[in-house]
């Protein structure tokens, strides 16, 4: 019998769809298993945190040099930082929800208390910002404690309220007047960048419990419309906001910054000139290791690198909305979808500012840019996170069936566990 090439043709086909189809039911079986949002949590933002480790040690090392006598200062500043947070996260991993839902009105309190010291004697400004707050030899960012604040206080009011959210009054009261609260204090210290992140969260928490959509899209409208209200109440930041669509329009002055990252991102190509290779961060672009790291790690790590973090990103993002979905416990939704909205709204606007698609507002990249303000808190939600994800249904029992396995293989492995060989 004689094969023709339409035959091989329609051959090849039905093996490719077959490999297809095989693909598609065994990806749908590995993400459909209890533990798949706690796997990818770990794995995501352990990756995440090391590559920032690695990028604040290459874009800290001239400045610490110069400034501070050391190219390791920043490096192991932020060092020391991660080895007191995940002690920290890992608590937060194993506190029990009643608990956790026990420090919500605590937990926004001192966020108040710590947002009002900042204009008091105790409160330091930084690039004209009066949002840091001196506490003996520790300097603390209050906004940032104050972002998980309001995420744990709106989880705990619309969980004791989740059979009266129909009714959208109970969506804004009390949860609104507290926000404005919080998100005024913000915008009092200077801080817009954290301000707008604030105000993504708030949003996110009224899609979230189903606010009607002609109250989502006013406040939407109002929030976009303060925002450039706040923006123009400071020349620099006016400046900014007129000159970051074309940054060499004003080469010398406010466009410097984001035409250097531009040129960093652009340098780097496919592949990227290699770890700790970028000219960048020899002194003309600003904040290297803080807001504008991901402009470094594009110079370095190439197309490549700056893909692989924004995947994992988007990891976090899809484990964290998996996590909300299939919970029963309104309380752990609510914090799940607002710690997600969170990272993602941060992650998009410090991406946005470095690629010229958004104002320059000074805010770092979470897990990855230098600050221990930013990155305890971010632990924190993260630790929260895995607690939530091994809440789910079936996680329980496939982590206890795994320890089970693990107890039984060391037994087994044992001198006393082997069994005797006859003689």
């Amino acid at each position: 019998m004689t094969t023709t090439a339409g035959d091989q043709h329609r051959s090849v086909d039905g093996r490719l769809a077959t490999w297809r189809q095989s693909l598609t039911r065994s990806t749908a079986h590995l993400l459909d298993r209890p533990l798949t949002s706690y796997y990818l949590l770990l794995g995501a933002s352990t990756l995440l945190l090391t590559i920032g480790l690695m990028e604040v040690l290459s874009a800290s090392s001239v400045d610490g040099y110069e400034n501070h006598g050391s190219s390791y200062y920043w490096f192991l500043r932020q060092l020391t930082w991660v080895v007191l947070a995940l002690p920290v996260a890992f608590l937060a991993t194993r506190m029990p929800h009643r608990v956790l839902r026990w420090f919500a009105w605590p937990g926004l309190l001192v966020a108040v208390v710590l947002l009002a010291l900042t204009q008091t004697s105790m409160g330091v400004s930084v690039n004209g910002n009066q949002n840091w707050l001196q506490l003996g030899p520790l300097r603390i960012q209050p906004s940032e404690i104050a972002k998980l604040a309001i995420i744990l206080w709106c989880s705990q009011v619309y969980a004791r309220k989740e059979r009266l959210l129909d009714d959208w009054r109970h969506t804004l009261v009390p949860v609104l007047p507290v926000s404005v609260l919080i998100v005024g204090m913000v915008v009092l210290g200077g801080d817009l960048g954290t301000a707008l992140v604030l105000m993504a969260i708030i949003l996110g928490m009224l899609w979230v419990v189903g606010a009607p959509a002609r109250l989502f899209v006013g406040s939407l409208v109002t929030v976009g419309v303060l925002a450039l209200y706040l923006a123009t109440t400071s020349a620099e930041r006016l400046q900014r906001l007129t000159n970051f669509t074309n940054p060499f329009k004003d080469y010398q002055g406010a466009g410097w910054q984001p035409a250097h990252g531009l040129f960093a991102m652009s340098s780097g190509g496919i592949l990227g000139k290699g770890i700790s290779a970028s000219q960048q961060k020899w002194g003309a672009l600003p904040e290297a290791h803080t807001d504008f790291i991901f402009a470094v790690l594009g110079e370095e790590l190439g197309l490549v690198g700056t893909l692989l973090v924004l995947g994992l990103f988007l990891t976090i993002a899809y484990a964290g909305i998996r996590v909300a979905v299939r919970t029963r416990d309104p309380f752990v939704r609510y914090m799940a979808a607002g710690i997600t909205v969170w990272l993602m709204a941060q992650m998009i606007i410090n991406v946005g500012m470095v690629l010229a698609l958004l104002p320059v507002i000074g805010l770092p990249l979470p897990l990855v840019s230098y600050g221990g303000s930013a990155l305890l808190p971010s632990l924190v939600a993260l630790g929260l996170l895995l607690s939530f994800a091994r809440s789910e249904p079936g996680a329980q029992a496939a982590l206890q069936a795994r320890r089970r396995r693990r107890a039984a293989g060391v037994t087994a492995g044992s001198p006393g566990g082997r069994a005797r060989r006859p003689r």
